[in-house]
């Protein structure tokens, strides 16, 4: 009984994660403006990967791969709002129509 709470829990987990990855794909296509594409991608590319850590660990089991996991989270958390911060640095320092792209999207 319990190994398929642990299946049921690990398919919606992944579920979850499915869907969120794919929001982040809708979000990159819906926007035309490079900071809004790197918004939606960022975002949900750090719950994606949780939920699929976390699906992972629940079909593991408490073990040392669960930590490992665990820490591949924390690498990823600590990574990825940092990289999209620089490339969004990157863009703003050398987009030339930036001042024209954010007047499109004040009105």
């Amino acid at each position: 009984m319990l190994e398929w709470v642990r299946f049921i829990l690990f398919c919606v987990l992944l579920f979850l994660a499915a869907c969120s990855l794919f929001m982040s794909v809708l979000g990159v296509n819906r926007f035309r403006f490079s900071l809004n594409r790197l918004h939606a991608a960022s975002i949900n590319d750090t719950l994606g990967i949780l939920c699929i850590v976390l699906a992972c660990a629940v079909r593991s089991g408490l073990n040392a791969l669960t930590l490992k996991f665990l820490l591949v989270y924390l690498f990823m958390l600590i990574t990825c709002p940092l990289s999209s911060h620089l490339i969004s640095l990157l863009v703003y320092r050398s987009d030339e129509n930036l001042t024209r792209e954010a007047e499109l999207w004040k009105k």
